[in-house]
């Protein structure tokens, strides 16, 4: 499939508990049949409502359940039904776990970071082209 021929979503948003988007679908495409998916369970209350002065155009509307709520990332994966296709994934971070798993990342990537720039500064070091620089700004 050519991306003309793709179904497009856009103004994504997450408010109130409830997951909106708009579903552009190609000419022609017919009626997208649309579901949420939390691991293997089908969210309920999932609509997609046809724009009546856009053809081709759909509202969809995910209402997220408060039981789907807990400590982690929980995902949700928008898909049509019809072509099986992923439309778009619903992420969901909250909880102090989640706090701990996010500090300990964000410091191994500071770590991997400063290993990353004592290695350029060093190869930087080796390479004439930047010794000449770095003479010249005399560091």
């Amino acid at each position: 499939m050519r991306p003309a021929d793709l179904p497009r979503l856009s103004g994504e948003r997450l408010q109130a508990g409830l997951w909106e988007a708009v579903l552009d679908l190609p000419t022609g495409a017919p009626p997208p049949g649309i579901e949420a998916l939390h691991g293997d369970r089908a969210l309920p209350g999932v609509t997609a409502c046809p724009d009546p002065d856009r053809p081709g155009r759909h509202r969809l509307s995910v209402p997220i359940p408060a039981d789907l709520l807990s400590d982690g990332v929980q995902n949700v994966l928008i898909r049509d039904r019809n072509t099986g296709a992923t439309l778009a994934h619903v992420s969901i971070l909250a909880g102090a776990v989640l706090e701990r798993d996010v500090r300990a990342e964000l410091d191994q990537m500071r770590a991997e970071l400063d290993l990353l720039k004592r290695a350029f500064r060093d190869h930087c070091r080796e390479v004439p082209v930047f010794q000449r620089l770095s003479q010249r700004s005399g560091s």
